[in-house]
């Protein structure tokens, strides 16, 4: 038997933007449904939005978003580091592990663009990159090196 998990990235309304944007980031092929595709009449408001989306990259990286209905504020939640220690109000990070600092760093200067630092991608105790961001959809990302000591 086989099992995979996906993000599902639940957004208020900038769902095909942010898809976009990981494709930007990580490469791949987008799918997305609107409401409208699925018999929402095409006049609503919503119809336009996603209900059904992805990106899909031959890398491994594959995240899932949609549009609430009737949302369009963003959430609230901060992540903050003090001290060496994680801070954070939101219910979920999305981690990615490169295996190089240059591919880190590929990953992290393009989801950095419109983001809110963390902390830098920078070497760390236990890698040879570390860093956080909250990017301009509100997700928090922890990028880092794999190393031989982390799980």
């Amino acid at each position: 038997m086989s099992l995979s998990t996906t993000t599902h990235l639940n957004l208020p309304g900038t769902a095909r933007e942010a898809l976009t944007f990981y494709q930007g980031v990580f490469g791949g092929h987008i799918h997305v449904t609107t409401y409208g595709e699925l018999g929402m009449p095409q006049d609503a408001p919503d119809a336009g939005k996603v209900v059904f989306g992805s990106v899909q990259a031959d890398n491994g990286f594959r995240v899932m978003a949609y549009d609430i209905p009737g949302r369009s504020e963003p959430f609230a939640g901060r992540t903050t580091r003090e001290h060496g220690m994680t801070h954070t109000e939101a219910p979920f990070f999305l981690s990615v592990r490169a295996d190089s600092l240059d591919e880190a760093r590929g990953y992290w200067d393009k989801l950095a663009d419109g983001a809110t630092i963390i902390e830098p991608l920078a070497a760390s105790e236990w890698s040879a990159g570390f860093g956080m961001l909250t990017d301009a959809f509100g997700v928090t990302w922890s990028v880092d090196v794999a190393s031989s000591r982390a799980a």
